[in-house]
């Protein structure tokens, strides 16, 4: 067969889609618009990697200073920089103070000149939230006046919280516990390259593109195939003119192809018009610029190349089962009995593909790449390969009922492939998702962990600044709303010489409330002082606290004055305590005091910390906490505790499933709320023709109701039973004891379901509309 013979014959079902009438053009539409939201999807996709390489580079590019990094001398391009970051219900706002040392400082990224002291540049989003109502606790935080906005180069993301704030005597917060330094340049080269990925985590990343990509090549292999029993209808009349059945099927592959290029340009329009939306909108903290969504050229070809090359196999696929003669096509008739053992070679080679790395792990070698994305895909092709056997088997098995039962069985017992083809991408992505999170559930536990806080005692610790007056910043902080209970602790370091001493004992100062948070005491009262030995960290000190033991102020550990001279004698009257973690787990030993039993001098040398505990009934408790640190310290962060610790990596890796999976069933229900229309469109004579004999409105739609639930039902359970079984081979290559996550099964068979009952709900006033004696007009 030539070349030329082939263009003729796709070029005239090309004609065919598009000079069809009213019937053609919506035929046509109905594909395009199926095969468009798969196309935005693949071109989203394609433009991952750009966004999150734009990201890196932006986070790079606007990156000041590092820990340890080495002191520059003060010049007129230098620039005094320190972190003023903080949270606001949840999120993250990022803050710099900055303060220039002469005109030729550098300017970080998107910002057009340094703000003044007591100014601000702040990014849009957080604009927008210190105007409206919500941000009336964070205009307190900042009170800053606002003097501009910070430019996109400036921002990883349209919705990132930012704010870069003018200071004096910045340099002086350098020398107490805040973050920051003296720099020349924004963007550091030197960066410490990340750590190798972990083989579990490459899987997991291997894994999340396969399952979120299959539905999407799914519904575009579905969306071509719409119209098809009015397209074997025309295609019979083409037989009865004199085509072949050779021409025939190219005839038809030629209107698919029509349909998967107009699938392409709406495809192309809804990529864009998501693109622009894409700025406004934030999904799991993950916000971007519409200039992030760039596809590689090399993938957006392959895109572009690969849906109608699709369209036209697919279609040439579908029709080899399908005998077209002059007088009409087989396929009204019963067809005949699918086969099994073909479909079964799919789910065995991908498990097959997958078995070498089984047991493999962390320790043993990466995973091969290639292995695992055959592997995956081939089981999850598996699931639309046997859903139609699976289908087909079961309603012929399924007994009399009612009339809408009847009419719902006898129709899929005659189009079991039209059903199982609209619940096809469902099933695999109810697989892919089920099979996932039991491979998240197996190995939570090595990037997660519980934090070492007892968060049941407080929630939340922040420091004293140096020079503070202890006292009445306690009282600020429990006249705070929200606050319930504080534990203030002052902690000073004491050496058994006055130069150069051996060994040091830690000296815990507070009332006798806070120190039972820190030892089990016999007894308290003001004046009192204790001994606790036996502690994890305090072998080294335990013969300091003997007592008549002179010890000695360290000016290296002091918060004070660094007076050599300040010591202080261990009374006679010490008594002995044991040992009990704090709130943040750390079991201290040493010399717990009173008040009372202190020395004034030795004041001086305390650094205080207090543990608070808040109302978690009040929202807002954790953000006046903020506030109050703020008045203190501007560049104050205090620690928000929390019982959970997780792998940044792993909750990246499971953020991006969370926003891939909106996206993909975002697609399901859109294609799916498509396919059910196309369905009813085709059905209108048969549905009018019923209702003109008296059928009952109720009882069509019950029966239409059931022809979308039974298919949808053996989909679920087929996807549950593959999903399970690919779950535990990944578990197995991660060495994982396998364990059903039974949790996750029902939910994610639950969602799947709940999109299905969501796109029929949406296709009943449609089908309400159709149910009427007048669609039996024709032209």
């Amino acid at each position: 067969m030539s070349v030329r013979q082939w263009s003729r014959d796709l070029a005239m079902g090309t004609r065919f889609a598009f000079a069809g009438g009213r019937e053609g053009w919506t035929r046509a539409a109905l594909t395009a618009v199926g095969v468009g939201l798969g196309v935005a999807l693949l071109l989203l996709t394609t433009a991952i990697p750009n966004a999150l390489a734009e990201r890196d580079r932006r986070e790079e590019a606007r990156s000041d200073h590092t820990f340890g990094q080495q002191e520059i001398p003060k010049a007129d391009d230098t620039l005094v920089v320190v972190d003023a970051d903080t949270t606001y219900r949840d999120q993250d706002v990022r803050g710099r103070l900055l303060e220039p040392d002469g005109p030729e400082a550098p300017r970080p990224p998107g910002v057009a000149a340094f703000p003044a002291d007591g100014e601000m540049v702040v990014s849009p989003a957080l604009k927008e939230l210190l105007a409206s109502d919500d941000g009336k606790l964070l205009r307190e935080r900042l009170p800053y006046r606002i003097s501009g906005t910070i430019g996109e180069q400036g921002l990883v993301g349209s919705q990132e919280l930012a704010y870069f704030a003018g200071g004096k005597g910045l340099e002086k917060l350098l020398e107490g516990p805040a973050s920051g330094a003296r720099i020349d340049s924004f963007g550091n080269p030197d960066l410490a390259p990340s750590d190798p990925w972990d083989p579990v985590l490459l899987l997991l990343v291997l894994v999340v593109f396969v399952v979120l990509l299959m539905p999407v090549a799914v519904f575009i292999a579905a969306a071509v195939r719409f119209g098809g029993e009015r397209r074997d209808r025309r295609l019979a009349a083409l037989r009865l003119v004199g085509s072949d059945s050779r021409m025939t099927r190219r005839i038809a592959a030629g209107e698919a192809l029509a349909g998967s290029v107009l699938g392409l340009v709406l495809g192309t329009g809804f990529f864009l018009i998501g693109r622009h939306l894409a700025a406004s909108a934030e999904v799991f903290s993950v916000s971007v610029f519409p200039s992030y969504l760039n596809p590689s050229p090399l993938l957006a070809a392959l895109v572009a190349v690969a849906v109608p090359t699709a369209a036209v196999l697919v279609t040439l696929l579908a029709l080899r089962g399908v005998v077209i003669e002059p007088l009409g096509v087989v396929r009204t008739a019963k067809p005949a009995r699918r086969r099994l053992w073909w479909r079964l070679l799919l789910p065995l080679g991908g498990l097959a593909m997958l078995y070498p790395m089984i047991g493999q792990g962390r320790d043993d070698g990466t995973f091969n790449q290639y292995l695992v994305v055959g592997g995956v895909m081939l089981l999850l092709v598996g699931v639309t390969a046997l859903l139609p056997w699976v289908v087909e088997t079961v309603v012929a098995r399924l007994g009399s009922g009612g009339i809408a039962w009847q009419l719902a069985v006898r129709r899929l017992q005659l189009s079991s492939g039209t059903a199982a083809r609209m619940v096809n991408g469902i099933a695999v992505a109810v697989a892919g998702a089920i099979a996932l999170q039991m491979l998240f559930a197996g190995v939570e536990g090595d990037y997660t962990r519980a934090s070492q806080y007892d968060v049941s005692r407080a929630q939340m610790s922040v420091d004293v600044p140096d020079g503070a007056r202890t006292a009445s910043t306690i009282g600020e902080y429990r006249d705070t709303k929200g606050v319930r209970e504080i534990t203030a602790l002052s902690d000073v370091y004491l050496g058994d010489r006055r130069d150069e001493p051996d060994s040091f004992a830690q000296v815990t100062v507070a009332d006798c409330a806070s120190l039972r948070e820190v030892a089990a005491l016999p007894s308290c009262r003001d004046g009192d002082v204790f001994a606790v030995k036996g502690s994890k960290y305090d072998s080294e000190g335990d013969h300091l606290s003997t007592p008549g033991t002179t010890l000695w102020a360290d000016p290296e550990d002091s918060a004070g004055s660094g007076d050599h001279s300040v010591s202080w004698t261990v009374p006679k009257d010490i008594r002995q305590a044991q040992p009990r973690e704090d709130p943040t787990g750390y079991e201290r030993g040493g010399i717990l005091i009173t008040p009372g039993a202190l020395p004034a001098k030795l004041g001086a040398h305390l650094s205080t910390q207090l543990f608070l505990s808040l109302d978690l009934s009040d929202p807002d408790a954790y953000d006046r906490v903020r506030n109050t640190a703020a008045r203190f310290d501007p560049a104050a962060q205090p620690m928000t505790w929390h019982s959970i610790e997780r792998n940044d990596r792993y909750a990246t890796i499971r953020t991006g499933l969370s926003v891939g999976a909106a996206c993909v069933l975002a697609l399901i229900g859109a294609s799916l709320l498509v396919s059910q229309l196309e369905q009813l469109r085709e059905r209108r004579k048969l549905l009018s023709s019923l209702i003109a004999f008296g059928t009952r409105r109720r009882t069509l739609s019950m029966s239409v109701l059931w022809q979308t639930a039974i298919p949808i039902g053996l989909g679920l359970l087929l996807a549950a039973t593959v999903g399970m079984a690919l779950g535990a081979v990944l578990l197995r290559m991660t060495n994982m004891s396998i364990r059903v996550d039974w949790p996750s099964v029902l939910s994610m068979t639950g969602i799947g379901a709940g999109v299905v009952l969501v796109v029929t709900l949406l296709s009943l006033p449609p089908l309400l509309k159709l149910m009427r004696p007048d669609g039996l007009r024709t032209e």
